[in-house]
């Protein structure tokens, strides 16, 4: 894929066309929001989904997490089967303290609750957070949906934490919507959602 039309896609600079490798095909903005669905554009015209997440800013100090669900009904009930994994560093602000830790307690086995992007979000005036997901072959009906997301973001203890989640959606059932949420309380911010051709 052109480096250049990635770059512009994701980083917003420029339209994709039809034509592009990378299309831009949604974009919301959160305003103390409980959750953001997308019901519509995952469909088989793209094999690749990238979610961007800017300035997401919790209501609620100290929420854990801030995560997504997917439906394969359009919507109407979310909570599929999820297997994961959640790789965590941090620093603290006063460099009183550093980590990096497996966050086993974040696990999915097969787990049908949210599963979290960003961890212990804070609501001071300069914690938020940046993420990026990727989900692939979501309308797949023979396989199981693979996605990964890295985030940044300010935790309400004031560390910088950086967190990686792996794993799969455990259906071979296509999944057609997908919704984004706190685990408790409203949000602020924006999700970008974009097809790779």
């Amino acid at each position: 894929m052109p480096l250049g039309a990635f770059k512009a896609a994701l980083m917003g600079t420029a339209g994709a066309t039809a034509a592009a490798d990378v299309v831009l095909l949604s974009s919301t903005t959160a305003s103390n929001a409980s959750a953001v669905s997308i019901t519509s554009g995952l469909t088989s015209t793209y094999k690749e989904y990238i979610f961007g997440f800017y300035n997401i800013h919790a209501r609620t100090d100290a929420q854990e997490p801030f995560g997504f669900q997917v439906s394969t009904d359009g919507g109407s009930s979310y909570g599929v089967a999820k297997t994961t994994h959640v790789w965590q560093h941090n620093h603290a602000e006063d460099d009183s303290d550093t980590d990096f830790q497996k966050q086993v307690t974040y696990n999915h086995g097969n787990g049908t609750g949210v599963q979290g992007i960003v961890f212990g979000l804070g609501n001071d005036a300069d914690q938020n957070c940046a993420a990026l997901m990727h989900l692939w072959n979501p309308a797949s009906t023979t396989y199981v949906k693979n996605f990964y997301t890295r985030s940044a973001n300010n935790h309400y203890a004031n560390y910088a934490n950086g967190i990686f989640v792996a794993g799969y959606v455990n259906t071979t059932s296509a999944v057609n919507a997908i919704q984004f949420t706190m685990n408790s309380g409203n949000f602020d911010g924006k999700i970008k959602m974009w097809g790779v051709k």
